[in-house]
């Protein structure tokens, strides 16, 4: 997947087209967002699967926002593990968009069948884990570690602690008060991290974790 651009208006219209064309994906790809994003909109009906404001911007919030995160692993990640997994944001998107194996962690009965659901639709490499990040065992050691909009970065270090081998990268996709949760996170950790920018968001960021353990 080619790198994708720096500045995107927030404003512009953004739809499957303009998915297509910053990411280059073939009509096969794109079909299937397109068939997830149907999914999406039949379950939401039954259970609050995404802010329901956050709809119409669909492609751009959920699926272009976690599509950012690939090319930000390191080279030849094969196994990846999505924390809080939702609506399938950001794992689902980075199956649909290649990454080999996805772990997809989610502790609500109702978000894991539609992930059961949808993987199954999609013929995508992914396990559905249902319970507790702290219950969690068994598990492979991942090369990377994702969360979307799950918990403050203090507690993303914990989970990843539990999960993390020695190479192991985080991707934590943030919003405009990650300055109080690095603060706040560096009070008992020495930090190594990257701080990118959010190429959906202005106001965001991606945390590419370099090491999990504490100080």
């Amino acid at each position: 997947m080619p790198a994708i651009p720096i500045s995107l208006d927030p404003a512009a219209p953004f739809g499957p087209a303009e998915f297509q064309a910053l990411l280059d994906v073939s009509r096969e790809t794109l079909a299937a967002f397109e068939t997830y994003a149907e999914l999406l909109r039949r379950w939401q009906k039954a259970i609050n699967l995404v802010g329901p404001k956050t709809l119409d911007q669909l492609w751009r919030r959920h699926f272009y926002d976690s599509a950012q995160l690939l090319p930000l692993a390191p080279p030849g990640a094969k196994v990846w593990i999505d924390l809080g997994s939702g609506a399938g944001f950001p794992g689902l998107v980075l199956a649909l968009l290649g990454a080999a194996e996805v772990h997809l962690v989610e502790s609500d009965g109702r978000k894991t069948v539609f992930l059961e659901e949808t993987a199954r639709i999609l013929k995508l490499p992914v396990t559905v884990h249902r319970g507790r990040i702290e219950s969690l065992i068994g598990l492979p050691a991942p090369d990377v570690i994702t969360a979307r909009a799950l918990a403050p970065l203090s507690k993303l270090l914990d989970y990843g602690a539990r999960l993390a081998g020695r190479e192991t990268v985080g991707l934590f996709l943030k919003g405009q008060d990650f300055e109080k949760e690095l603060t706040e996170a560096g009070k008992s950790r020495t930090l190594a991290l990257d701080r990118l920018a959010s190429q959906s968001d202005p106001a965001g960021v991606i945390l590419r974790i370099k090491r999990f353990g504490h100080a």
